[in-house]
């Protein structure tokens, strides 16, 4: 199992690990015998510097740079500036004249204690440029995910409007009839509902459910229909996906389509239902016969099922799915092929 680290953490880290290194540089390049000294500078005296360097890094990063560095307050920014680094100069010359007199006697290091200065303000400059682009592609981040999520709540709201459409249709059809099916046909849906309103709350469902789900929403249409509709399913065995979740009411709109379209207008109607898992593929087929007649049967419902799942699959599986619909008379094949996890 790998363990994420959260990226703050290891910014932090970095940093520490960073002015460590300088501030002990002295004294893993160099020996007590030369006073830890690189070149002219005295280990010491290099540290201290290290230490001036550091807080002119934050208090422009932390400070100046957020405070001023924006349109209300710019006048006031290049100011800042030079006093931070302006106020290095005689402060590091305060601690060569005061503790390391013997330095101002060489002169050729004095652009390697005062230059600094400036080269430290860039980094910081530099290193806020990429800050303020890493938040802000974060922000647009977090702005896409809200949107998507947003989507696909609106989209997850659409399922159960038009799955109640199409049972209740179902249901009327079974009253009308004054059939002694109609009974168990509640019952089944009582057990529908409650999965909807209750199991799909989450992100994800075991496959195992959905599954099952499907299963009841056929035998409901089996008690519908009788024998007036050949229905031939095949259902991967429970021990074969009993540990793949997928995203919830996913596959129905499909089979809620076959049966919408195809068994109203065509003699002896046929439907075959097969989904298989192998290797965390799922294979989900459902064909109909149909009609061919375009005026047959269309109405103003048609196709939402479908437009919503298509949605939904370029949300949740992006690039981890295929889709196929074929509408080849007298058949209607779609065919899904899904990465599962």
């Amino acid at each position: 199992m790998s363990i994420r680290i959260p990226f703050k953490k290891i910014t932090i880290a970095l940093h520490i690990l960073i002015w460590s290194v300088l501030l002990l540089l002295p004294y893993l390049v160099s020996n007590a015998a030369s006073q830890y000294s690189i070149g002219a500078i005295p280990g010491l005296f290099f540290s201290l510097i290290v230490i001036i360097h550091m807080a002119i890094f934050y208090i422009h990063a932390l400070l100046i740079y957020p405070a001023l560095c924006n349109r209300q307050y710019w006048w006031l920014y290049v100011p800042a500036v030079l006093v931070l680094i302006g106020g290095s100069f005689p402060l590091k010359y305060a601690i060569m004249a005061n503790w390391f007199p013997d330095m101002l006697q060489h002169y050729s290091v004095y652009k390697f204690v005062f230059a600094p200065s400036v080269g430290i303000y860039f980094i910081s400059v530099v290193y806020c440029k990429v800050v303020d682009r890493i938040r802000a592609e974060n922000i647009l981040k977090e702005k896409q995910a809200e949107q998507l999520s947003t989507e696909l709540k609106f989209l997850r709201s659409q399922v159960s409007p038009h799955f109640l459409f199409n049972v209740l249709t179902n249901l009327v059809s079974l009253a009308r009839k004054k059939s002694d099916q109609l009974e168990p046909a509640l019952i089944m849906l009582s057990d529908l509902m409650r999965y909807m309103l209750y199991d799909t709350t989450g992100k994800k469902v075991l496959l195992s459910k959905e599954v099952a789900y499907l299963n009841s929403y056929i035998s409901l249409q089996k008690l519908r229909f009788g024998n007036d509709v050949k229905i031939n399913t095949h259902m991967a065995a429970d021990a074969a996906i009993a540990h793949y979740t997928i995203e919830p009411m996913l596959l129905i709109p499909f089979v809620e389509n076959a049966f919408k379209h195809g068994t109203s207008y065509t003699a002896q109607p046929e439907i075959n239902i097969r989904l298989t898992v192998h290797d965390a593929i799922l294979t989900f087929e459902v064909a109909n016969k149909f009609d061919n007649d375009p005026l047959s049967s269309k109405d103003s419902n048609s196709g939402i099922g479908l437009a919503n799942v298509q949605s939904r699959l370029q949300l949740l599986y992006p690039g981890k799915h295929q889709l196929s619909v074929v509408r080849q008379a007298p058949l209607f094949h779609v065919t899904l092929i899904l990465q599962l996890s």
